[in-house]
């Protein structure tokens, strides 16, 4: 194993391949190209690297001594998919190479590759891997944003995100218009939407990523168990009013 890291935000590629002489020659390649480099001889050791947060990918060689590579990227993908994977192997066919790109690798390379190629692709996994930390990045900021809302704020930005007009949301929270008015301004400030569309589409972002999914749920039905409801009519013929 050998890491040669001088910055913690420069461009890393991370070697793991079991053959020292394919080890070295890529790090001197990758060195010549100003990308940072860390080579390891097995799985195992890259799994003890810890983790960073800068611009990576991994250049991963399917023979290995303990893990399949094509393993240890199924593995990746689950945990690490934010790191881009280029597989190369000297014994590979075109099943081997469908199984890779179906499991997410960026490029397949057989040995031996062309300097100008593998650079090239090791190029455009780090401009992946840089997009991936800025749309991580962008997320954590809208989740910590979002976090900082009322419940009742919460419930007024997911019912408006869904296309409900002010009436229709103070309907189904019992609330009065007025009040729906001043939730959703300060929900424009503090979420820091510029329109309504932004608003949307930022409450999407956060749908996908889980953290509005219940309030989401709540808000399909507005007249049955839905973030709040009309007033109903109990056996006695006196109003009751359900809300949150």
């Amino acid at each position: 194993m050998r890491v040669r890291l001088t910055s913690h935000s420069a461009p890393i590629v991370f070697v793991v391949d079991d053959d020292i002489s394919m080890r070295e020659s890529l790090e001197l390649l990758f060195l010549s190209a100003g990308w940072q480099v860390a080579t390891f001889g097995s799985a195992h050791d890259f799994l003890r690297q810890p983790r960073v947060v800068a611009p990576s990918c991994l250049v991963l060689d399917v023979a290995l001594p303990d893990i399949n590579g094509l393993e240890l990227q199924k593995r990746l993908m689950i945990d690490r998919a934010d790191l881009p994977i280029i597989i190369v192997t000297g014994y590979g066919d075109v099943p081997m190479a469908v199984e890779a790109m179906k499991s997410g690798a960026l490029e397949f390379f057989m040995k031996p590759f062309r300097s100008t190629a593998i650079l090239d692709a090791v190029g455009r996994a780090l401009e992946r891997s840089r997009e991936l930390l800025t749309e991580a990045a962008e997320l954590r900021s809208l989740e910590a944003r979002h976090a900082l809302l009322t419940r009742r704020e919460r419930e007024v930005m997911t019912l408006i995100a869904a296309g409900r007009m002010n009436k229709q949301a103070a309907v189904a929270l019992g609330i009065s218009e007025i009040t729906v008015k001043a939730h959703r301004g300060r929900v424009m400030r503090r979420m820091q939407a510029g329109s309504l569309a932004e608003l949307v589409m930022m409450a999407e972002r956060l749908q996908h990523d889980g953290t509005t999914v219940t309030t989401l749920r709540a808000s399909r039905d507005l007249g049955a168990g839905g973030l709040g409801s009309r007033p109903r009519s109990t056996p006695g013929g006196e109003a009751a009013t359900q809300s949150v």
